[in-house]
């Protein structure tokens, strides 16, 4: 970010805990003196069997993924609502084929997507941009943590279990993290400016319907 000119602000925070969307947002403040966009990224849902996972792990999904996003993007609204901003919420292409081995994941990114919709509702009038994102299977060091515990279960190396899953989900490779946050950029620029209350999928084809 400095290379490019930016000035950053970085702030260890745990969003799931309900102060810290007050804290980000008055921080940003007294640091830049405004709020352009927002863009809610953070959450880690996990991949748990529907009738395995417990109501603690459900409720610390909701609590980062879906809360955390809701009470940043509240937080911020009167500030997005003077420099008529916008906002990203990561949902995720399981939101559109949620299955029992991962039910969760597939849950919580559906209610995010709706969450967008609502809120890109209320900045029609308000001046605020909102849109969702669902991404497919990207190459992140949360997935090779993933894969490097999954392969050894399946009796497969990580190198075996890497290249399946591409392969299982109909699609030439994984998605790279520059990919969606080019996808983003363009979300909160002035070329999207008309574009609100839209799901925009990126997956490199995984979901194959309409």
């Amino acid at each position: 970010m400095k290379s490019a000119g930016a000035q950053p602000l970085v702030l260890d925070l745990d969003l799931s805990e309900v102060a810290a969307a007050t804290t980000v947002v008055e921080r940003t403040l007294a640091a830049f003196g405004r709020i352009d966009a927002l863009l809610n990224i953070a959450g880690a849902v996990p991949q748990i069997d529907l009738f395995e996972m417990t109501d603690a792990q459900w409720d610390g999904g909701l609590a980062l993924k879906l809360h955390g996003a809701r009470r940043l993007t509240i937080a911020a609204w009167p500030a997005l609502k003077e420099a008529k901003g916008a906002v990203v919420l990561t949902s995720g292409n399981s939101a559109l084929f949620p299955k029992a081995p991962y039910a969760a994941v597939g849950t919580i990114n559906a209610a995010i997507a709706a969450l967008a919709k609502a809120f890109s509702d209320r900045g029609i009038t308000d001046g605020v941009q909102v849109n969702s994102v669902l991404p497919g299977p990207v190459m992140t060091g949360r997935r090779e943590s993933y894969l490097a515990h999954w392969a050894p279960l399946h009796n497969m190396t990580v190198e075996e279990a890497t290249a399946k899953f591409p392969q299982d989900a109909g699609i030439a490779r994984y998605g790279r993290p520059e990919e969606i946050a080019e996808l983003m950029a363009f979300l909160v620029s002035p070329g999207a400016r008309w574009m609100t209350g839209s799901m925009l999928r990126m997956d490199g084809g995984e979901v194959k319907s309409l």
